[in-house]
């Protein structure tokens, strides 16, 4: 399924670039579209092949050349020189052909991307704010080629999903994740602005690698990391008083402490925290219309209890206290299972945020096993939960006999093997299956092929925050939100809940059709947008100015006509 906007040209451009400067502005830059007149009033003849196209000639020709690299790391590596090359090229062909384009441009090829991403690095493309440029970042910011920026996405690279500390190649993720703003949420690349923290790496391979690009010192700690980033957030701050910040792959203990120390300062989310927890409980809900057994029934184990997975267990609770259930009663549905296994009273280095869903020592008192860690198989045995969710970055974390003890005790497990990229899952979707009769309900964190069950094939929903943070973003944008409440992050998994096939299809597949994210990342936008008008976030007026500000912030990647400007 693809995408279908109109193709008209969407207006006139004033712009004083000619020659080579326009053909390499690549948010300018239409390549062979370039009509005869634009030819002639932009110096353009003899730059170009004389060949006159128009976007969809391009298009297929791209999707051509594209089909023809041989692995994913080549369509990745030829999608962005691509984007730096033409930018409405590059998104008219993501939105028309999302499905295809989404594991290219981000999980799980994004990850491979990051790890050889001193090998593809051409072009400027977002900023590197490296901690020897600390008393410069303000100088940075400057410049007037960033006036129109609505949001960031920024990154330190020191937790690439679950590959851990690539330095400098972390950039990838906000590159990838801006595409994802414009390409599913529609916000102008023109108002994206990706952001690589470089305080150093820690991986002694990228500091040996001749051609790695970025700072060579290992990672910069403690009270001089943490002025730095505070540096940044304040420039942002000053720069840009109304911006859209959104903090991404951020080791966990860090995430977590920028999240509750920022939040209150200027309009900032994390998705690694928020957006997963949004997409995570919208499966959970389409697992539970299909089990017929209430959400506040269900026993949930979290494996992985870090910034993500502590962030799916909050959302969730609050969904099961909107049951009728206390705080007390919904926390007590899930057992959390972090690096010393099941959290209980007496796990040693519990953070705060964590301990209000640690289990009593007298409750699990039997359950301890001679090393006196309580396993995933020990609380599968002892508790019976139907569900299962992963965000560990442990590959193979959700063992065969803990998944068959588990399917002895529940008629359709539900289980999310959520950590990317595929190589990070905590189980194959066909293991499961396999292990579980085919009776498992499954969601995964990246895109895996299809399974096979009896002779017949099923596809995997894929429970990527894709669905939800481009809307989230957008519906920030256009309300002009000063702060984002959890409040808005749960309008915006409540929107997509009320579009889950299985609301009227108890066969359905557990989320609509990745091909449907551009679409629904306008209602989850309204959604949003009008949750922080009902939370006093918004500067906007009412529901129609925001309607307006939606319509006016969606931008399509379609040509516009340009007529000359004198400098």
């Amino acid at each position: 399924m693809s995408t279908q906007f109109a193709t008209a040209p969407a207006a006139t451009r004033q712009i004083s670039l000619s020659g080579f400067s326009l053909i390499n502005s690549p948010r300018l830059n239409k390549g062979t579209a370039f009509t005869d007149h634009e030819r002639d009033v932009f110096h353009l003849h003899g730059l170009l092949p004389p060949h006159i196209g128009d976007l969809d000639e391009q298009i297929e020709r791209r999707m051509q050349v594209l089909d023809e690299q041989p692995t994913p790391f080549a369509k990745y590596a030829f999608l962005r020189d691509l984007q730096d090359a033409n930018e409405t090229l590059f998104y008219a062909l993501l939105v028309r052909n999302v499905e295809k384009m989404l594991p290219l441009v981000y999980t799980p090829t994004v990850g491979e991307g990051c790890q050889r991403f001193s090998e593809i690095w051409r072009k400027p493309r977002g900023l590197f704010l490296s901690y020897p440029n600390k008393d410069r970042i303000e100088q940075i910011f400057s410049h007037p080629r960033y006036d129109e920026i609505k949001s960031i996405v920024v990154s330190d690279g020191e937790r690439i999903l679950g590959l851990g500390d690539q330095g400098a190649g972390g950039m990838g993720i906000p590159i990838g994740k801006m595409a994802l703003y414009t390409a599913l949420g529609g916000i102008h690349p023109e108002h994206c602005l990706p952001i690589l923290l470089d305080v150093g790496t820690d991986s002694e391979e990228k500091l040996k690698q001749p051609i790695y690009v970025g700072w060579r010192h290992h990672r910069v700690r403690g009270q001089e990391y943490d002025d730095f980033v505070d540096t940044f957030v304040n420039a942002v701050k000053k720069r840009w008083p109304h911006v859209l910040l959104q903090f991404e792959d951020f080791a966990g203990a860090n995430a977590a402490r920028f999240l509750a120390r920022y939040r209150d300062q200027l309009c900032t989310f994390n998705d690694d925290i928020q957006g997963t927890a949004a997409i995570a409980a919208t499966t959970l809900v389409s697992a539970v219309n299909v089990t017929g057994v209430p959400l506040e029934q269900q026993k949930i184990v979290v494996v992985g209890f870090g910034s993500a997975g502590l962030g799916i267990t909050n959302l969730l609770a609050q969904f099961v206290q909107d049951k009728g259930l206390s705080p007390e009663e919904a926390r007590s549905r899930f057992y959390a299972i972090d690096r010393y296994g099941l959290i209980t009273e007496s796990t040693k280095d519990v953070h705060p945020e964590q301990r209000p869903y640690a289990r009593k020592d007298q409750e699990v008192q039997s359950w301890r096993p001679p090393s006196g860690e309580i396993s995933l198989l020990d609380v599968v045995r002892n508790v019976k939960p139907s569900v299962l969710i992963g965000v560990s970055g442990q590959t193979g974390a959700f063992t065969q006999e803990a998944v068959r003890e588990m399917a002895k005790h529940t008629a359709r497990p539900v289980i999310f093997p959520l950590s990317n990229p595929t190589s990070r899952s905590e189980a194959t979707p066909q293991d499961l299956m396999d292990w579980t009769e085919g009776r498992a309900l499954i969601g995964t964190g990246s895109p895996f092929p299809p399974v096979n069950v009896n002779g017949k094939t099923f596809h995997v929903a894929q429970t990527n925050n894709s669905y939800i943070f481009p809307g989230l973003a957008l519906g920030i944008i256009a309300s002009k939100s000063r702060h984002v409440t959890d409040t808005m992050v749960k309008a915006a998994a409540t929107e997509l809940i009320r579009h889950l096939p299985t609301q009227t299809n108890k066969q359905g597949s557990l989320l609509p059709p990745i091909a449907e994210a551009r679409s629904l990342g306008r209602s989850i936008a309204e959604a949003v947008g009008k949750q922080a008008i009902k939370d006093r976030q918004a500067q906007v007026a009412d529901e129609n100015a925001l309607s307006r500000e939606l319509d006016s912030n969606i931008w399509e990647p379609v040509y516009e006509s340009y007529e000359h400007k004198e400098a």
